[in-house]
C-alpha cells in the first residue's frame, strides 16, 4: 500500500524536485521509504511512497524496474492472487528476484500486456512506464478501492494518488467553480467531480494509455459491470456466496506485516472475524471503538465476536473532549470534502495505536446484500414514479427536508432515485444557499448520469448498483482511503472481492433482497456460525454521538456560519447531517491545510 505520483511535462525545468514534492506530500500513505525515476529527456518523473506489507525488504521498493530496464511501474494496492499468477509466469519462463507482489504485476504486463491487469484480483491503482512502446499506462482496480486522479491537456499530463499533489505543480490551482452543488446535493464530491478544475478520477475498471510524445490518450475497459439471474436457488446461492467468501476472506489475511480486523459489532466485521477464525489464523487482532453513553455503544456485541473467536481484541474509549480535539487534524486529513470519514479516522487512529499495519473492514457488504433502508422502498418509489414530473418538483416548497427530496424524483432515472433515498440538500435549496439560479444547478446536477443498462435493472439490482456506484464508490471507499492512509493504516475490503461480485451480481434479486431481513441471503449463507444477537437486531450502523459532541462548538472549528441556517437548526428545521454538510461546504478551502 503506498502513494503515487506522475509528471510528463518537458516544459517544466525543476522536474526532479516537483516530483518529489508531489510525492512527499503524500508522505503520511508511505512512509517506510520512498524512491524517484526520471528521465529527463522526456520531461518525465515518477514517484513513489510505501507502506511495506508484503516482502518487506528493500528489493520490493518502487519505482521497480523490469529485467531489461524497458519498464518501469509505480504502483499502490494489494494484489491477493499474486501467487497464482507469478506460478503461471514461472511456467512460461519468467524468473523473479522478489516475494513481491509488483514485480508480478511489471511481469503480467510484460506477458500479456493490458490484458494482464484482467488478472488482478485486488485493489490496485498503478502507472508504468513502457519505453520501447514510449507509452505511460495508468489503470484502477475493478471497484475504484484505490484512488488515482490525473490532469491531461495538450502539454502536460499529471497522476497523483490525493488531490493535494497537484498543488504542488501550481499552488494557485484554481478550483472546480461547481464543485458546492455537487457537494451540497451528495454530501460528497461524486466521480468525476473534484476540487480542482479539469482534475478527475481514472474510472475504476479502466487502463488509461498516454503516449509519451504527443500526449494523445486511449482508453482501455479492464472490468465491466453485469447482472444476471442465473443463479435462482437459495441452496446453489448460499454455497457460492460461502465459498467465495471464505476464499475472499483468506486472500485478505496475506500480509507480512502485522494485520487485524475491525469489530463494530454488526453483522458484516462479526462475519470477517468468524470466517477469519475458520480458515485457521492464528492470533486473530481485533479492535474496536467504545463510548460511555450507552445509546450508541456495541460493546456487548463486540465481546461476543470476541470471545467466541478467542482474539485479541481492544476496545479503545473515545470521548467527546478526545472528539473536539482532534478535529482539526481530521480536517487536515480531508484530501475532498466529505460529510462522513470521522468514524473512520478514529478507528485507523486506534488501529495504529495497535500495532497493526493493516485491517479488514465489512465495507461492501450492505451495498451487494440489501443492508440498507432504500432496497425496500419499492413500492414507495413505484409510487411516487407515477406522479407527473412538475407535481413532484412543487415538494420543494415543503417545510421537511425529507419531503423536498421527492423532487429529485422527477428525473425518472436511478440517480433520481439514489438522490431520494441520500439526497442532501434538494436542487431548491442549493441554489438558495449558494446564490445560483436553481436552472444552473438543475443543469449541473444533470451531469451525472450512469450507463443506460441501469435504468432497466429490477429494482434491487437497481439499487445495489446505486449504492455501489455513487455512495460506496465515491463517500465510502474515498473516505476510508484518505483517513486510514493519513494514520498509515491500509483497509482491505473482502467484500469488494472481485470474484465474489460477479457471484452476487449472478444472483436472482428475488432470493438476493428480503424486505422483511436486511441481507438475508448473507445471514442465510452464515447462519451456522453468525450467533443470532448479532443478526437478528435492529440495524445500528457504525455511528458516533456526533451530534451530541458538536452542538454548541461549531465556532471552534468553523467560520463563515450563515444565522439563518444556525437557527434552521436549532429549531429542527434542518436537521444535523444537513447543517454538517453545509459547515464543511462553506469552511473546507480555509480548513483543509495539509500537513
Amino acid at each position: 500500500m503506498c502513494r503515487i505520483a506522475g509528471i510528463i511535462d518537458k516544459r517544466i525545468t525543476a522536474i526532479e524536485q516537483t516530483v518529489i514534492a508531489m510525492r512527499d506530500s503524500m508522505k503520511r500513505g508511505g512512509p517506510d521509504s520512498s524512491g524517484l525515476y526520471l528521465d529527463e529527456k522526456n520531461g518525465l518523473g515518477l514517484g513513489h511512497r510505501r507502506l511495506s506489507l508484503i516482502d518487506l525488504s528493500e528489493a520490493a521498493t518502487q519505482p521497480m524496474m523490469s529485467d531489461d530496464k524497458k519498464l518501469v511501474i509505480v504502483y499502490n494496492g494489494e494484489v491477493y492472487n499474486f501467487n497464482d499468477i507469478k506460478n503461471e509466469l514461472i511456467a512460461k519462463g519468467f524468473h523473479f528476484s522478489t516475494s513481491s507482489d509488483t514485480e508480478v504485476i511489471l511481469k503480467s504486463y510484460q506477458c500479456w500486456g493490458i490484458d494482464g491487469f484482467k488478472k488482478l484480483k485486488g485493489m490496485f491503482a498503478l502507472a508504468i512506464y513502457d519505453q520501447a512502446k514510449g507509452e505511460v499506462l495508468l489503470a484502477r482496480d475493478a471497484s475504484g478501492i484505490k484512488p488515482l486522479y490525473y490532469y491531461s491537456d495538450n502539454n502536460a499530463f499529471y497522476f497523483a494518488s490525493e488531490i493535494k499533489a497537484f498543488k504542488q505543480i501550481n499552488s494557485n490551482w484554481p478550483e472546480r467553480n461547481d464543485w458546492k452543488v455537487y457537494f451540497l446535493t451528495y454530501g460528497y464530491l461524486p466521480e468525476p467531480v473534484t476540487t480542482l478544475e479539469n482534475v478527475q478520477p481514472l474510472e475504476k475498471g479502466t487502463c488509461l494509455v498516454l503516449n509519451v510524445s504527443t500526449l494523445k490518450t486511449t482508453r482501455h475497459e479492464i472490468v465491466t459491470a453485469s447482472y444476471s439471474d442465473k443463479i435462482r436457488s437459495i441452496e446453489e446461492a448460499v454455497k457460492i456466496v460461502k465459498e467465495k467468501l471464505d476464499r475472499a476472506v483468506e486472500r485478505h489475511l496475506i500480509s507480512d506485516a502485522p494485520i487485524g480486523l475491525f469489530l463494530s459489532g454488526g453483522i458484516d466485521s462479526s462475519l470477517l472475524t468468524l470466517i477469519a477464525k475458520k480458515t485457521g489464523k492464528e492470533d486473530i487482532h481485533t479492535l474496536s471503538i467504545v463510548f460511555d453513553d450507552a445509546e450508541y455503544s456495541e460493546k456487548q456485541y463486540q465481546d461476543i465476536i470476541a470471545k467466541k473467536t478467542g482474539s485479541h481484541h481492544r476496545a479503545f474509549k473515545l470521548t467527546k473532549e478526545m472528539f473536539l480535539d482532534a478535529m482539526p487534524d481530521i480536517f487536515r486529513a480531508m484530501d475532498q470534502p466529505t460529510a462522513d470519514g470521522v468514524n473512520t479516522y478514529f478507528i485507523s487512529k486506534y488501529a495504529k495505536e495497535y500495532g497493526l499495519k493493516a485491517v479488514l473492514s465489512g465495507l461492501g457488504a450492505d451495498e451487494l446484500f440489501g443492508g440498507y433502508a432504500s432496497f425496500t422502498r419499492k413500492s414507495m418509489i413505484d409510487k411516487l414514479n407515477r406522479v407527473p414530473s412538475a407535481l413532484l418538483n412543487i415538494t420543494e416548497a415543503f417545510g421537511k427536508d425529507k419531503y423536498r427530496k421527492i423532487a429529485f424524483l422527477s428525473r425518472h432515472d436511478a440517480v433520481g432515485e439514489y438522490l431520494f433515498h441520500r439526497g442532501y440538500f434538494s436542487s431548491g435549496e442549493t441554489s438558495r444557499i449558494l446564490g445560483l439560479d436553481s436552472k444552473e444547478v438543475a443543469r449541473t446536477l444533470n451531469s451525472i448520469v450512469v450507463p443506460d443498462f441501469v435504468n432497466g435493472l429490477e429494482y434491487g439490482n437497481r439499487t445495489s448498483y446505486m449504492e455501489s456506484n455513487c455512495y460506496m464508490q465515491s463517500q465510502l471507499l474515498k473516505d476510508t482511503d484518505m483517513m486510514s492512509m493519513w494514520h498509515s493504516i491500509e483497509v482491505r475490503v473482502p467484500f469488494l472481492d472481485i470474484d465474489l461480485i460477479d457471484a452476487v451480481n449472478n444472483i436472482a434479486p428475488s432470493i438476493k433482497f428480503n424486505d422483511a431481513q436486511s441481507k438475508y441471503l448473507l445471514i442465510e449463507a452464515y447462519k451456522d456460525i453468525l450467533p443470532e444477537e448479532i443478526w437478528n437486531r435492529k440495524k445500528q450502523g457504525f455511528v458516533f454521538p456526533f451530534q451530541k459532541w458538536m452542538v454548541g462548538n461549531e465556532n471552534k472549528n468553523f467560520r463563515n456560519i450563515d444565522k439563518s441556517m444556525t437557527e434552521r437548526y436549532k429549531s429542527n428545521k434542518l436537521n444535523w447531517s444537513r447543517y454538517w454538510a453545509y459547515l464543511i461546504a462553506n469552511n473546507y478551502t480555509g480548513m483543509n491545510r495539509a500537513a
